[in-house]
């Protein structure tokens, strides 16, 4: 078991070199520090504590503040617990970026969901609305609150009220590449949460370790190289044919010159 903290950027689409379109969410993961090691003997279970997304210490508490201090590393913004490791593999203050995760690796993302507001059952529990017409005064309303003895709404009554901001986890997501650069993970398909929400990516549950092949992507980063046509291409091309005017045009043109000089020279001696 293995995971890391990250913020969702957004959503894009990446090929393969096959021509294979794959949906992929964006996720920056900034290096995450092992700000606690806990172990079974002090705390009962073995677990390592990661904090992600620096903050400025006039913000954070004096707790927090000593907390981090232990780790020699700055205060931060949120933490969280990632249980089932190995905690003989991680040191207190290290750092975890992009590269824990490979590219075909199943894992599970955790997010929490956008939030909604306060909502009607139709929205929020997808019931069905009354007529619209013919006087009924019954359109969007939650329906029968149960029979009349006890007198009260039995619990698990689907009514109207917040709806959102809900801790979900999808499982089995790949890995479809690791930038380690830009400290970026793509992941296939949709995760939970709003864009710049906090994400947890962690090791299938149901994966066992399972790593898929991956095909490779398309990169536009290389330039494209276009080829030239060879010296037996260029000397088949046929050179385009450039007509010259006729001769008997020009000639055609002289004698009616000459003609019309002996017609006027005719009329001088006449006259």
């Amino acid at each position: 078991m293995k995971g890391i903290l990250g913020r969702k950027i957004g959503m894009t689409q990446v090929f393969t070199e096959s021509g294979k379109l794959i949906p992929v969410t964006v996720v920056e993961v900034e290096k995450n520090v092992v700000t606690q090691i806990k172990t079974k003997e002090n705390d009962g279970y073995d677990a390592i504590q990661l904090g992600f997304g620096n903050t400025r210490e006039k913000l954070a508490t004096k707790a927090s503040a000593g907390h981090t201090a232990k780790a020699q590393t700055t205060p931060k913004r949120f933490f969280k617990e990632i249980k089932g490791v190995d905690i003989n593999s991680y040191t207190l203050g290290q750092e975890i970026s992009a590269d824990i995760f490979t590219p075909g690796e199943v894992v599970d993302v955790t997010g929490t969901t956008k939030g909604k507001g306060f909502q009607g059952v139709i929205k929020r529990h997808g019931q069905s609305r009354g007529p619209m017409g013919h006087g009924s005064h019954y359109h969007r309303r939650p329906g029968s609150m149960g029979t009349m003895r006890p007198m009260r709404v039995f619990k698990g009554k689907k009514l109207a009220g917040h709806m959102g901001t809900l801790t979900v986890t999808i499982q089995n997501l790949e890995i479809v590449a690791v930038d380690i650069e830009n400290n970026v993970i793509l992941v296939s398909g949709n995760i939970p949460g709003p864009k710049k929400g906090l994400v947890v990516i962690k090791s299938a549950v149901k994966g066992n370790g399972k790593v898929n092949e991956m095909e490779n992507l398309i990169s536009y980063d290389e330039p494209v190289v276009v080829e030239e046509p060879t010296t037996e291409e260029t000397t088949t091309k046929e050179t385009p044919v450039v007509e010259e005017p006729i001769a008997e045009e020009e000639s055609t043109v002289e004698e009616t010159e000459n003609e019309e000089s002996a017609v006027e020279e005719t009329t001088k001696e006449e006259n």
